[in-house]
């Protein structure tokens, strides 16, 4: 298996492409949002900027005694709670957790299967278009003839033209 079989057959690739491609989903919807939301926000702060500190005040001694109401809640349901029961919550807790991010990481790679594959068809429709024209200027180019050699039209051989190479060697063999 080459390495590139290897990454496709991959669920973490898949994974982490999909959630690249998310993330940049996500991110081009920022710009729109932050100019949608700072003209609501400067409206509403001018809107409501008197009302604020009446409300402040009002609520400040609401949540005292609702506090104060609380506390003693908790020391009621503490006495309420049996501490064998917790690591069977906590089991509970994690094994749903855990379910949701197996769904939540299939749907990445799901997504990201679709990305990895939709960027291989366009590489591979880039390398076909190169490789057309690369082959086309790629033709022979008829070579130059040596100095001192004429070439024939009709046959495109050499003739030599007064200068001689010998093919024996000159030790008289």
């Amino acid at each position: 298996m080459t390495l590139a079989s290897n990454f496709r057959e991959n669920k973490a690739v898949y994974a982490v492409a999909g959630a690249g491609d998310f993330a940049v989903e996500k991110i081009r919807e920022v710009p729109e949002q932050v100019t949608r939301y700072q003209g609501r926000a400067r409206e509403t702060a001018t809107k409501y900027q008197g009302e604020v500190r009446e409300t402040v005040d009002r609520y400040r001694g609401q949540v005292r005694d609702t506090v104060d109401r609380y506390r003693g809640e908790v020391t009621r349901y503490q006495e309420r709670v049996d501490a064998k029961d917790l690591p069977g919550a906590a089991v509970a807790y994690a094994t749903h957790f855990g379910t949701r991010a197996v769904g939540f990481i299939d749907e990445l790679a799901e997504r990201g299967k679709k990305v990895v594959h939709r960027e291989a068809v366009e590489v591979a429709e880039l390398t076909e278009a190169d490789a057309k024209p690369a082959a086309r200027t790629r033709t022979a180019q008829p070579r130059k003839p040596a100095k001192g050699t004429l070439e024939s039209k009709s046959t495109g051989q050499s003739k030599s033209t007064g200068q001689t190479r010998s093919t024996t060697k000159k030790n008289g063999a």
